[in-house]
C-alpha cells in the first residue's frame, strides 16, 4: 500500500527548478522527419514527451538511441518491434525500450497517434522541442 501523505508532500526538499508551464498539443508545429509521420516534442527539465501521428501505410525504420523510451498508444494502431519481440499496440498498451535497445514500427490501412517518453531528452529531437518551449512575441 503506498503512503500518501509522502506521495504528496508539501515540503520542498530543494529549490524549484523553473516556472511550470501549460502546452496544447495541436499549437506545436509538427516536425515530418519521414513522409506520414508526425512529431511534436515537448521538453521538461529532465525528460521529454513526444506526440507522434503516424498516418496508414508510415513505417519508423528500426534503430537504436541512447536514450530511455517509453510508448503508449493513445488511439489506433500499429506493429510494433521491440527487437525482435513484434506486435500489434492498440490504445492503452505500453512498450519499455531500454537504452540502446533495437526498435521500430509501422502502421497498414490505420492511423496511430502514440507519446513517446524520453529520459534523457531525445537529442535529436532536443532544438526542436527547445524552439516550442520558448515563448513567442505576440
Amino acid at each position: 500500500m503506498s503512503d500518501a501523505a509522502s506521495h504528496f508532500t508539501t515540503e520542498a526538499g530543494g529549490e524549484a527548478a523553473g516556472p511550470g508551464r501549460y502546452v496544447h498539443v495541436d499549437d506545436i508545429t509538427a516536425a515530418e522527419f519521414l513522409p506520414g509521420l508526425a512529431f511534436r516534442p515537448v521538453l521538461g527539465q529532465r525528460g521529454m514527451a513526444n506526440f507522434v501521428q503516424f498516418e496508414p501505410g508510415t513505417e519508423a525504420p528500426r534503430h537504436v538511441h541512447e536514450e530511455e523510451q517509453i510508448v503508449v498508444v493513445v488511439d489506433g494502431e500499429f506493429t510494433f518491434d521491440l527487437d525482435g519481440d513484434v506486435r500489434v499496440m492498440r490504445k492503452g498498451d505500453v512498450a519499455v525500450v531500454p537504452a540502446w535497445v533495437p526498435h521500430g514500427a509501422w502502421t497498414t490501412d490505420s492511423r496511430c497517434l502514440e507519446i513517446d517518453f524520453f529520459c534523457p531528452p531525445r537529442k535529436t529531437l532536443l532544438a526542436l522541442a527547445q524552439e516550442q518551449a520558448t515563448p513567442h512575441e505576440a
